[in-house]
């Protein structure tokens, strides 16, 4: 692909992704949306999270990580204990570490 052509195609991805982002916002500007969209809004975070965490614990090549899968239950009890998400990342990087050098 020459520099030309990857220059096109560069700023053909950048207008879509700006367009799916940018004209929902606008168009949606000021209009209160009903109970069933906003719950089904406030569903992607948390999805598109455990779809991360989810991709690093069960690598098709490597299999289960283990010292992952211990360091997400803990996180997992402290946040059904706390509901922090500050905790949640503190605990869950501190046992990740500690679980690492066990492991």
């Amino acid at each position: 692909m020459s520099q030309g052509e990857f220059l096109v195609f560069y700023l053909c991805v950048l207008v879509v992704i700006l367009a799916c982002r940018c004209v929902p916002l606008l168009a949606l500007k000021g209009r209160a949306l009903s109970p069933r969209v906003s719950d089904a809004l406030s569903l992607i975070p948390p999805a598109a999270f455990a779809a991360l965490v989810a991709n690093d614990l069960f690598d098709p090549v490597a299999g289960i990580s283990v010292p992952g899968v211990a360091a997400a239950l803990v996180v997992a009890l402290v946040a059904r204990r706390t509901g922090s998400l500050i905790w949640c990342a503190l605990v869950g990087m501190a046992a990740y570490a500690a679980l690492g050098l066990v492991a």
